[in-house]
């Protein structure tokens, strides 16, 4: 190829997500930490399919929540089960746990980000190792991470947030956990027209980790502002 030539076959990247998920919630409680998030993966602005579980349990102690494009996400989570395997092919005992995963995730993020084709997720990574204090970790698609009590992707950090600030306690039993992870859920499907109204919650209390069949979410849709027939005209035969 001469100098300053442009290959006719460049190498293509993502550019913008198609199938994205919405919000995930996590957060700690007394005896463990929690991820909740919905069952909907939108293509584009479609509420396309109803059934995705965008939680994975990831090892003997950690989960996976993502938000975002979806095919990245299941790249990752295929990334994740070959090391999980691995781990259990040495046969000694030893086990990785969410501390261990959650740097290796912010590593591949922070990796496909300098790069420039990043994946384009926003991942939090929970668990708890025995005996060990609960882990959770937000990561994104820059490889932005840190550590927290509780976080939020998505519109959830706009909605969720500040019902976690209010309402959060290093205490929490996990029935209140749960019940706050729900509310904040709630909030998003009433306010984010990419939520979704069923959801799956894992567990990670040291001993197991647990996905959640569907739950539905109870909602409301009559209210008098919002069923108030707004644009109709009321003198029909008025003429303009």
């Amino acid at each position: 190829m001469a100098p300053g030539q442009y290959s006719t076959d460049p190498k293509q990247h993502t550019l913008s997500p198609i199938v994205t998920g919405a919000t995930v919630i996590g957060m700690k409680y007394k005896d463990g930490v929690i991820l909740a998030a919905d069952t909907l993966a939108s293509y584009g602005s479609e509420a396309r399919y109803k059934d995705v579980c965008r939680l994975k349990k990831v090892g003997e102690y950690t989960l996976l929540g993502g938000g975002g494009e979806l095919s990245d996400f299941q790249y990752l989570s295929d990334q994740l089960d070959e090391m999980a395997d691995e781990d259990w092919l040495n046969e000694d005992g030893c086990f990785m746990g969410p501390k261990e995963y959650s740097s290796y995730i912010g590593r591949v993020m922070y990796n496909r980000r300098s790069k420039f084709n990043p994946l384009y997720n926003q991942f939090v990574v929970v668990g708890k190792k025995k005996d060990e204090p609960a882990h959770l970790m937000y990561v994104d698609h820059q490889g932005t991470a840190f550590e927290e009590n509780f976080v939020a992707t998505g519109f959830g950090m706009h909605l969720g947030i500040p019902l976690l600030r209010n309402s959060w306690r290093a205490d929490m039993s996990l029935d209140e956990a749960k019940a706050l992870a729900t509310k904040c859920l709630e909030v998003c499907f009433y306010r984010d027209c990419r939520a979704y109204c069923k959801i799956h919650i894992g567990v990670c209390n040291g001993t197991s980790v647990d996905i959640s069949a569907p739950i539905p979410l109870n909602h409301f849709w009559g209210h008098g502002a919002w069923t108030e027939k707004r644009l109709e005209d009321d003198d029909p035969t008025a003429t303009w």
